[in-house]
């Protein structure tokens, strides 16, 4: 007989309960890491898989071997500590995150993921609670995708999205591969993932979006992750001189590139709320002040929340992308390069999410993640789920990252309980 995802955690109830995370341990893990990396400005560099991104995880490994979990990294660095439940054969409960940065990354994306999954195994030794399946955290390699791509590298060869030697294969802008950067740092290992998934898997994160905040709200429900078209772009025209040429004989590439900027920005607004719809690199040549440019490269990323609005999104562009090309008298090549399904949570952990989030005083607001996480890929393999916390304005990916530790707190013990709520409480 098969276990249910989400087991009785009722006895002992009232001890349960009770339970509360420790918010000062909490906070002061999280800047003792940030102290690894910090940047003049407040927030963190540190890349995946530099010296400094050794440092980091040996100092959550340290912590971790502290806390009696045993650990493990697999070949492609991903770590994974693991605390005994009394029914130790069980697949785990696992949280996580990662802890590497953007190059002006903040003190909360990832690692506020992992070290809240460490603060929820603290407190349930301090309280002496054992449970019916195994917990794990889980640290994930490269999840940034700033040194190496791609993105969520570590997530997606544990999910089977990629292939482990396609992943060691890749190279940074100095041509150091993945393989060799591992060794580098002492976390090339050797213990491969386990044959069963994880029972389940939860990933606490700050939001990187205002919603929460501009609604007051304290804990996202996060139901889901937005479907991803990123596109490359190459829009031809013809060079000529800006003084010669009559405004009705040009081929102006940028000019047909910013009417396709404008157009990719309404398209995404009208399919509100959740599609998404971004240019993020233009490079203009030759980019002469007197020279009408001859072709612009551009990007353009497109998102939603299911895959039959990102068809309309992808039919809507390229439409679009026809129509001006032929009014301005250019040429324009649409390059698929990147297609992420959009990825449902399971919704008996959501519920798990939002009962902790109850049981706690919070009325837990459903969201649907904008960004990438390690978790869109754990979803291919295991029953998931993500609880947000807000972020001051919205900012993330940037050293002024900020989150209140009121806010931090509460978001941990709601995944203290969630997942004691999926493993279970042994009698």
């Amino acid at each position: 007989m098969n276990d249910p995802i989400v087991a009785d955690a009722r006895p002992p109830a009232q001890r349960v309960e009770r339970l509360r995370i420790d918010g000062a341990r909490l906070w002061g893990s999280l800047m003792e890491l940030a102290r690894i990396g910090a940047t003049p400005k407040g927030g963190v560099c540190r890349l995946a898989l530099t010296e400094l991104d050794g440092r980091g995880r040996d100092l959550v490994v340290r912590w971790a071997r502290e806390a009696g979990l045993t650990v493990r990294v697999d070949p492609i660095g991903n770590i994974f500590a693991r605390r005994p439940g009394r029914r130790d054969e069980l697949p785990a409960v696992m949280a996580g995150s990662h802890i590497d940065t953007q190059p002006t990354g903040g003190k909360f994306d990832g690692n506020y993921g992992v070290l809240a999954a460490l603060e929820v195994v603290r407190t349930l030794d301090d309280a002496a609670i054992t449970t019916e399946a195994p917990l794990e955290i889980a640290v994930w390699t490269n999840e940034e995708g700033s040194r190496f791509v791609p993105v969520m590298m570590g997530s997606g060869v544990f999910a089977g999205a990629f292939t482990l030697d396609h992943a060691l294969a890749q190279r940074d802008a100095q041509g150091i591969s993945v393989a060799q950067a591992l060794h580098s740092i002492g976390y090339a290992g050797e213990a491969h993932a386990p044959a069963l998934p994880p029972r389940a898997y939860f990933e606490a994160h700050i939001e990187q979006g205002p919603v929460l905040e501009a609604h007051g709200r304290v804990i996202g429900a996060v139901t889901g992750a937005l479907g991803q078209r990123w596109y490359d772009l190459v829009v031809q025209g013809s060079e000529a001189h800006a003084g010669p040429t009559p405004m009705a004989s040009r081929h102006d590439a940028l000019l047909a590139a910013s009417e396709i900027v404008l157009a990719v920005h309404r398209i995404a607004l009208e399919h509100a709320p959740h599609a998404r719809g971004t240019v993020g690199h233009v490079d203009v040549f030759p980019n002469s002040r007197n020279v009408i440019p001859g072709r612009v490269r551009l990007s353009v990323d497109l998102r939603a929340a299911d895959d039959a609005t990102l068809v309309q999104l992808d039919s809507a562009l390229r439409r679009t992308v026809d129509v001006i090309a032929a009014s301005r008298r250019v040429s324009v090549e649409v390059q698929p390069v990147v297609y992420f399904a959009p990825q449902p949570f399971a919704p008996e952990l959501v519920d798990a999410v939002r009962a902790g989030a109850t049981a706690l005083g919070h009325d837990a607001m459903d969201v649907v993640s904008g960004a990438g996480h390690d978790a869109v890929y754990l979803a291919r393999v295991a029953p998931t789920a993500m609880i947000f916390v807000p972020c001051a304005g919205g900012i993330s990916h940037n050293e002024v990252e900020a989150a209140e530790p009121a806010h931090l707190e509460a978001g941990c013990n709601v995944l203290l309980h969630a997942m004691l709520r999926c493993a279970g409480v042994a009698a």
